[in-house]
């Protein structure tokens, strides 16, 4: 028998309802396993302090708070009761904070994306405004895009042909004997070591 049959079994071992043809594999799990057997200890200590135990009293007024709070019997229906049943599970407090977390998301994403908050008109929540508000933000971030990549090939274009250009000029120059000005130019504080 394995440890997890053994949970399983171990309060209908406790109950005394467990098959006759159990038992003896029970017991047996129950002698060599040294955590299962202590565990059984356990819940039997326990079985034996609650069928010890007294049985509480409700305290007298608690009867009073019940009969006051209770609406007289009759079950409330009704449009009200309904709404209320639905709304209740809406002012949990974990769910008022998920609710305040996900509303802090959005208007930090929203500053962002630099998404302009301003008061809501009907007119912005009709469902050609919004998707035209969509559509629009779409397509200028599209054109955006674009525009920033063309830019940026038209930068790469230019250092480019810098580079080629200096090359070009740099390799004329040998060609001709002469140096480049970046060999001409003297350090600062290096024209006087010469003529010494």
């Amino acid at each position: 028998m394995l440890c997890t049959d053994f949970d399983s079994l171990l309060c209908d071992y406790i109950d005394g309802t467990l098959e006759s043809a159990r038992v003896p594999a029970f017991e047996e799990h129950k002698q060599t396993c040294a955590s299962c057997a202590e565990l059984a200890r356990d819940a039997a200590a326990a079985v034996r302090f609650i069928a010890v135990a007294e049985t509480p009293e409700p305290p007298p007024e608690l009867i009073t708070r019940i009969a006051f709070e209770i609406p007289s019997g009759a079950v409330r229906k009704g449009w009200r009761s309904a709404l209320l049943g639905w709304i209740h599970p809406v002012l949990q407090p974990r769910f008022a904070m998920g609710m305040a977390m996900t509303l802090l998301s959005f208007s930090m994403l929203g500053r962002f994306a630099g998404i302009e908050v301003r008061q809501l008109k009907l007119s912005d929540l009709q469902p050609s405004a919004v998707w035209a508000a969509i559509d629009n933000r779409i397509h200028r971030g599209w054109e955006r895009g674009v525009k920033y990549y063309e830019n940026l090939r038209l930068v790469y274009e230019v250092q480019a042909r810098l580079q080629q250009w200096t090359e070009q000029e740099d390799e004329e120059r040998k060609a001709q004997g002469q140096t480049s000005p970046a060999q001409t130019k003297e350090l600062p504080g290096s024209e006087g070591k010469g003529s010494k």
